[in-house]
């Protein structure tokens, strides 16, 4: 059964803001059917990238909310658009997992980083 994963982001009015997550998209893409889709302000919505996911053969979705926290977006935007794309694909199986910023290894690798101190940027 093919799978797929879809980064779920919030979106921003700077596209350079997203360029953690297409970064992120792009290590897993190696071994992943990927997407990043925005709640806002940016593109492909959740919808476009169920879709394109979808005529790329992907029977199952894992949609992976890149926050840190469970907030009002998370707690009720996502589930309504879940439940449209559930609606809108049927034949689909997807899944919302909890954010990335709530798994101990996420929190972990955070830590770490913070401890070890500021890299000069890009």
């Amino acid at each position: 059964m093919k799978a797929g994963i879809i980064l779920f982001a919030h979106g921003s009015r700077e596209p350079q803001w997203a360029r953690p997550f297409e970064a992120l998209a792009s290590t897993l893409s190696k071994s992943h059917a990927v997407r990043v889709a925005y709640l806002e302000l940016m593109q492909p919505s959740l919808d476009d990238a169920v879709e394109s996911l979808a005529r790329e053969g992907v029977q199952t979705v894992r949609v992976v909310p890149v926050f840190l926290a469970v907030g009002r977006h998370l707690r009720e935007d996502l589930p309504k658009l879940a439940a449209q794309v559930r609606e809108k694909f049927p034949q689909l199986k997807i899944e919302v997992e909890p954010p990335i910023g709530e798994q101990d290894s996420v929190i972990g690798a955070i830590a770490a980083a913070i401890a070890r101190g500021a890299r000069s940027s890009p």
